[in-house]
């Protein structure tokens, strides 16, 4: 048995709670049944139906970018307090932020009352890492893979069952809109019961930590970056000390090429795809137009997609080449089949073509994504992963931002949808362009390496006393393809 399996061996902080199955599986239902909000597909037809009637210009210019602004204005503050206040809080924030959404959507009628709208959307979307990084808290080191993907799959099939759900009750229930904002209000007042009774944890990545273990079990990274250190770390304001020096490693770490090739595609696509998200469902609007709630099959669409993003995702981990060459070449094919649905989707008038190209393009976002996150936390701790991570989506959001600002606020250019695809477009050609040189630049740097290399290796066959045997070959042939 490992150190790491072996009770014996490891700190009491490192030691899962006995019921940790019991606590794991609840978090997986929790996250579950928090997704299902059956009217989430809707809500743009909803705004721009008889029920609200408001324009297509308001929703587009005027409601929309407050989920961008919102979301770039508290990501920080919720990331910090995720950690410092131990994820129950923060889920519960999320959970009634969710009420005040649909509260909102049901009860509102003024533009102001939509802002506010998506600025509570945008509070629950941050919110998302206090989830997504509960269930670290609960298990071992050794369990962490395994216990994330479950939890990932929970939201996957609840956003799936939401959409399905949704989707049958507009098309064969005939239900409306209002009626599905009433029932999604429902199961986000259950979703806050469940969150009432989760456990607030001891500790955390960041700001609740106990001392440093010397038991010979493997030190975290700021166990690490504090090994030999004088014990005025101890003091109350440590936390935010080390914080300041992880931030500082971080600055040797972003020089890891794959690191940095793949933290900027994080922030660069992730900003166009979440802006495509947002906007997608005025453009379905623009293109079909329907006063017919059961003829709008935005919760199919939906459905399609998570489980087109899900398979996607889950194909993505048995893919096996040499990411250290071929990851520019990889991200550029995939931005520039991305690009084309982009075009494809804003000139088509066949809204059914329209929504093949959005299932497409979601399944080939998601697929890049597991591949990022392997190859970003490959090399790092748990805590700079999460702080690598943190800091890729504050810039993509802050980039996001940008964009909605310049192209689609009414301060800006306050552009139309079709006008704004064609920017998006633009946008990921331009990206698969520098991909493409990128590729470029590694083929050559590589064959250019790989001649002397080759070199090298026929001299030292032609000389027997330097010969290696074949064993010692394969191991070192091995080690450098690992």
């Amino acid at each position: 048995m490992s150190e790491t399996e072996n009770p014996e061996n490891q700190s009491p902080d490192l030691l899962p709670d006995p019921r940790w199955k019991l606590l794991v599986f609840y978090l997986c239902f929790y996250g579950f049944m928090t997704q299902i909000r059956p009217g989430e597909s809707f809500i743009t037809p909803y705004l721009l139906g008889t029920e609200k009637n408001f324009t297509k210009e308001e929703v587009t210019n005027e409601i929309t970018p407050v989920l961008s602004y919102s979301y770039m204005a508290v990501l920080v503050p919720i990331f910090l307090l995720t950690d410092y206040l131990r994820y129950k809080p923060v889920l519960v924030l999320q959970s009634l932020s969710h009420i005040s959404i649909w509260l909102l959507l049901i009860f509102g009628t003024s533009i102001l009352a939509m802002q506010f709208m998506e600025f509570f959307y945008g509070i629950t979307m941050a919110a998302r890492v206090a989830y997504s990084s509960y269930i670290f808290s609960l298990v071992t080191p050794s369990h962490y893979q395994r216990m994330a993907s479950y939890s990932r799959f929970s939201v996957l099939m609840g956003v799936f069952t939401s959409s399905v759900l949704g989707q049958l009750c507009v098309t064969f229930g005939g239900t409306t809109f209002m009626t599905l904002n009433y029932l999604s209000l429902g199961f986000m007042c259950f979703g806050l019961i469940l969150t009432l009774f989760l456990e607030r944890p001891k500790r955390s990545l960041f700001f609740n930590r106990r001392e440093p273990v010397c038991n010979g079990t493997t030190p975290s990274e700021l166990d690490k970056m504090n090994a030999g250190k004088p014990p005025w770390y101890k003091a109350p304001s440590w936390q935010k000390l080390v914080f300041i020096r992880m931030l500082k490693e971080l600055g040797t770490i972003v020089r890891l090429p794959q690191l940095r090739l793949w933290s900027l595609w994080w922030i660069f696509n992730s900003a166009g795809y979440y802006l495509i998200l947002y906007y997608v469902q005025i453009l379905w609007n623009e293109i079909y137009p329907t006063r017919d709630n059961r003829k709008v099959y935005n919760g199919g669409v939906e459905a399609a997609s998570t489980l087109l993003g899900a398979i996607t995702s889950f194909a993505a981990g048995y893919v096996k080449i040499r990411w250290t060459l071929w990851s520019e070449l990889v991200i550029c094919l995939v931005t520039a089949f991305q690009a084309g649905l982009l075009l494809l989707m804003n000139t088509t008038a066949n809204i059914w073509l329209c929504y093949v190209a959005y299932i497409f393009f979601r399944g080939s976002y998601q697929f890049l994504v597991p591949i990022a996150i392997f190859q970003i936390a490959a090399s790092l701790s748990k805590e700079l992963c999460a702080l690598v991570f943190g800091i890729n989506t504050f810039l993509a959001t802050v980039l996001k931002t940008i964009i909605t600002i310049i192209i689609t606020d009414k301060r800006g250019l306050a552009l139309s949808v079709h006008p704004q695809f064609y920017v998006y477009f633009g946008y990921f050609t331009l990206l698969a362009v520098v991909y493409l040189a990128a590729s470029v630049c590694v083929a050559v740097r590589h064959n250019s390496c790989r001649k002397p290399q080759e070199a090298a290796t026929a001299k030292e066959l032609c000389s027997p006393v330097n010969e290696v045997p074949s064993e010692e070959k394969n191991t070192e042939l091995a080690t450098s393809e690992a």
